[in-house]
C-alpha cells in the first residue's frame, strides 16, 4: 500500500506515535488510509452541506474496509463575490486548490482519495489535483439547488441578477424585487441552472471520475446520501484494482467531456476548465477541437438560463446518461473510456432511458444541430473568443454594431444602468483578462443588466474576462490575446464598427490592417492594478484564457 511510508517499519515509529497521537488504533492503521478532501464552509450555498455528504462518505470507506481521514479544501462563492473585487479572487482559487490537495495527497502517503467539491472551482481544481497526484480517487459533489418559484414559475439566480436590471430600468416594484430576492434560491446546493458548477459536475460523470447522478441529484434529496455512501465503497475497489485518475481521464475520456459539453449547453467556463484539467493528466487540447466536436454535435438541452428547464428536471429526464445515451445512438460517444464504476462508459449507459424529451431532446430532434458553445476567431480575437451560442437569441448570431469601450466591468455597470448603452451597441469591456483583472471576473452583472432592461436582443458584450453559466445573450468572453498583453481589444475605439458571426465563427473590428498597426506602435501597457499578495503572483504566472489560465513559470 502507498500508506505503508507512513506505517510500516522501524523506521515509521514515529509516524506511528503521531497516529496514536489522533486517536488510531493499530486495525486502522492496517487499513488503506483514504483522504477525503471536502470544500464544506459555511459562506457558500452550495457547500453548507459537504459536511453530510463527508460523513456518509466516510462510513462507505469504514464499510468497505478502509480508513478515511478528513482534511479541507476552500471554496469562493462567485454569486457573494460578483460584482465587486471579490471576483478578482474566484478563478485564482482553482490553483490553490489543485496546488494544496497536491500537497496533503504526497505529504501523507494516502491510498485513495474521495474528492467533495460543488462549486465553480472546486471541481476543476480537485480533478487537476487528482490527475497530477494520480492515486485512485472518486468524486461525489454536493449536488443542485432546487430551483425558486415566483408567481408560479420557476427561477433561479440568474433570474435574480437580470431582474436588478429590469428594477434599474423601471420595470419593477421594489416588492417584485424583493419577492426574488426570498425566493429564488430556496435551498442549499450549487444554482440550479447549468452554470458553471452544474456543467463540472455533470462533465465529472461524462469524463468518468463520478459515478451515476454526481451532477443532477439535488442536494436536498437523500438519494444524495446515499450516493456519497456509494462513493465511499466505490473507492475501496478503486484502490484494490489500482484503477487511477490518468487510467480514466484519457484523451478519449475528454472528447467525451467536449461532446456532452456541447449537447448539455455548458458554462463558457468550461473551456477554461477541460484544458487546465487535460493538461494535468498529460492530455494536449486545442481549442480547434471544440469546433470540430459542435459541428458534429447537437444541442440536446435548454436548461436555464438558456430554457425554462432546471437541473431538477435533468435529474428526473435521466441524469447525463441518459444525454450520453442519446448522443452514441449516433457514435457520438466513446464508450470504451474506463470508468470510476470500474466499468466502461458503454456499459454504464446501455441501458438508460431517456424519460423527458422536452428535457433531453431525442438526438434526431435536437434544439440545435450544432452544439452549445462556439469558439470564435478574427483581427480581435486572434487566439479565441468563446461564446454560449445555445443561450443566444437568433437575431443576434451574426451582429454588426459600434463599440462602446469600458477599460473595468464597473465603468460598463454604471454606463448601461445609466441609460447610455443602446440597441446595437456592442459593449466592450477590457483589462479584466487573467493578467489584466488580475484574475478574469466573471462580467454576470452587465450581461444581468443588459438582459434586465430589455436589450438582451440588441446589444452584445464582448471582453477579455469570461461569463458566470448564468449568463446569456451574445456574450462573447476569453478574448485573446488580453488587453493587458497588447491583444486587438486593447486596440479598439469607441465608435470603431465590431462584427459577430457566430455561425461564421468570427470576431472581428472593421478598422484597416495599417490603421490597428498605427495604435499598436501608440499602445502602451497598463500599470498593474495589483501589485501585492496572491493576485499579484498569480499575475506573473498565469496564461491566456485560450489556454485555460493554467499558470506556469515564465520562461527566462
Amino acid at each position: 500500500m502507498r500508506s505503508d511510508s507512513v506505517k510500516v517499519g522501524d523506521a515509521q515509529a514515529p509516524h506511528r506515535s503521531l497516529f496514536n497521537a489522533l486517536g488510531f488504533t493499530e486495525e486502522e492503521r492496517k487499513r488503506p488510509l483514504i483522504g477525503i478532501v471536502t470544500s464544506y464552509n459555511e459562506i457558500v450555498p452550495g457547500h453548507m452541506n459537504l459536511d453530510k455528504i463527508a460523513e456518509a462518505v466516510k462510513l462507505g470507506v469504514a464499510m468497505a474496509g478502509g480508513t478515511p481521514v478528513l482534511f479541507p479544501a476552500i471554496a469562493v462563492c462567485d454569486g457573494i463575490a460578483m460584482g465587486h473585487i471579490g471576483m478578482k479572487y474566484s478563478l485564482v482559487t482553482r490553483d490553490l486548490i489543485a496546488d494544496s490537495t497536491e500537497c496533503m495527497a504526497m505529504a501523507h502517503g494516502f491510498d485513495g482519495l474521495v474528492c467533495i467539491p460543488n462549486c465553480d472551482k472546486n471541481v476543476p481544481g480537485l480533478l487537476m489535483a487528482a490527475a497530477r497526484v494520480n492515486i485512485p480517487t472518486v468524486f461525489v459533489s454536493g449536488g443542485p439547488m432546487l430551483a425558486g418559484r415566483v408567481n408560479g414559475c420557476k427561477r433561479s439566480l440568474s433570474s435574480m441578477f437580470e431582474a436588478v436590471g429590469t428594477y434599474a430600468a423601471g420595470n419593477m416594484t421594489r416588492e417584485e424585487l424583493t419577492e426574488f430576492e426570498e425566493k429564488v434560491c430556496p435551498t442549499c446546493g450549487s444554482c440550479s441552472g447549468m452554470y458553471t458548477a452544474n456543467s463540472m459536475n455533470c462533465l465529472t460523470e461524462a469524463i468518468g471520475m463520478g459515478l451515476k447522478g454526481n451532477g443532477t441529484i439535488p442536494a436536498v434529496y437523500s438519494e444524495r446520501i446515499r450516493l456519497a455512501k456509494h462513493a465511499g465503497m466505490k473507492i475501496m475497489e478503486l484502490v484494490e484494482k489500482n484503477i487511477c485518475p490518468r487510467d480514466i481521464m484519457t484523451a478519449d475520456a475528454f472528447k467525451n467531456a467536449l461532446t456532452v459539453d456541447m449537447a448539455l449547453g455548458c458554462s463558457t467556463n468550461t473551456m477554461l476548465h477541460i484544458p487546465a484539467i487535460a493538461k494535468e493528466a498529460g492530455v494536449e487540447l486545442n481549442m480547434e477541437m471544440v469546433n470540430e466536436l459542435s459541428a458534429k454535435t447537437p444541442n440536446l438541452c435548454h436548461l436555464a438560463p438558456a430554457g425554462p428547464t432546471y437541473m431538477e428536471d435533468l435529474n428526473e429526464a435521466g441524469g447525463v446518461y441518459a444525454v450520453m445515451n442519446e448522443l452514441s445512438k449516433k457514435g457520438l460517444i466513446e464508450e470504451g473510456c474506463m470508468t470510476v464504476n470500474a466499468t466502461t462508459i458503454g456499459e454504464n449507459i446501455k441501458n438508460v432511458v431517456n424519460r423527458d424529451p422536452e428535457v433531453i431532446r431525442p438526438i434526431d430532434n435536437p434544439y440545435m444541430a450544432t452544439g452549445g458553445i462556439a469558439v470564435l476567431k478574427g483581427n480581435l480575437a486572434p487566439d479565441t473568443g468563446v461564446v454560449k451560442q445555445s443561450a443566444v437569441v437568433p437575431e443576434m448570431l451574426v451582429h454588426e454594431g459600434p463599440a462602446r469601450v469600458f477599460d473595468c466591468e464597473e465603468d460598463a455597470i454604471a454606463a448601461i444602468k445609466g441609460g447610455k448603452i443602446v440597441a446595437g451597441d456592442v459593449v466592450v469591456i477590457r483589462y479584466e483578462g487573467p493578467k489584466g483583472g488580475p484574475g478574469m471576473r466573471e462580467m454576470l452583472n452587465p450581461t444581468s443588466a443588459i438582459a434586465g432592461m430589455g436589450l438582451g436582443s440588441s446589444v452584445a458584450l464582448i471582453t477579455d474576462g469570461r461569463f458566470s453559466g448564468a449568463s446569456r445573450g451574445a456574450s462573447i468572453g476569453h478574448v485573446s490575446p488580453e488587453a493587458a498583453v497588447g491583444g486587438p481589444i486593447a486596440l479598439v475605439k469607441e465608435g470603431d464598427i465590431i462584427s459577430i458571426d457566430i455561425p461564421a465563427r468570427k470576431l472581428d473590428v472593421k478598422v484597416s490592417d495599417e490603421e490597428m498597426e498605427e495604435r499598436r506602435k501608440a499602445w502602451t501597457p497598463r500599470e498593474p492594478k495589483v501589485n501585492t499578495g496572491y493576485l499579484a503572483r498569480y499575475r506573473e504566472l498565469v496564461t491566456s484564457g485560450n489556454r485555460g489560465a493554467v499558470l506556469e513559470i515564465p520562461r527566462k
